[in-house]
């Protein structure tokens, strides 16, 4: 191996994306989930929670436009699936990017149910930044508050910026509904 075989591996752009699905299958509802989101053709590898350095967010068309139908596609991936009527299921990625671009940032995945798009999301976003902060040297105490904390990076200077992807959706009788978000890398 050398640095330029490695460095194919590192993503340079990212993009976000969602989408839900409902089908009286299972499995065909999370098709429909990943249809939406627009990659259905590729085959995902679920990867974890880095948010490479250098790395571009990009605008989800832009990155659909730059991949092939079947190839192996990275990202971070939350789902959630419910075949209960009138159930809200959520699922939702978080990203943290630090100011020094040089340094990596991370992405958080979260699904819950009874939750809306807002706390979903904004649970995943922090989490992302929790992360983020422990290896920036961002201290906190036991009992500091979420908006405690998201106050304390922002004074810090040290994230630039935190975002989500959020999809819900409420079940519906006779049918399995998915909720799919995710951070796609592209090479």
């Amino acid at each position: 191996y050398n640095n330029t075989t490695m460095s194919i591996f590192v993503a340079k752009e990212v993009f976000l994306t969602k989408g839900i699905g409902r089908h009286k299958e299972k499995l065909a509802s999370f098709e429909e989930a990943l249809r939406d989101a627009k990659i259905a053709r590729y085959n995902l590898v679920h990867v974890s929670s880095i948010f490479p350095p250098h790395c571009k967010v990009i605008p989800r068309q832009k990155g659909v436009e730059k991949l092939k139908p079947g190839q192996i596609l990275h990202c971070v991936l939350s789902r959630n699936t419910v075949n209960e009527n009138h159930r809200l299921i959520a699922s939702s990625v978080g990203l943290a990017i630090p100011k020094d671009r040089a340094q990596y940032g991370y992405i958080s995945e979260h699904h819950t149910f009874g939750e809306t798009d807002e706390q979903t999301g904004e649970y995943a976003e922090d989490l992302a930044a929790l992360m983020l902060s422990t290896i920036q040297g961002i201290e906190f105490g036991s009992e500091t508050t979420w908006d405690q904390k998201e106050e304390i990076w922002k004074v810090s200077g040290k994230i630039v910026k935190s975002t989500n992807v959020t999809q819900s959706a409420i079940g519906v009788e006779g049918a399995w509904t998915t909720v799919v978000a995710a951070a796609v890398f592209v090479f």
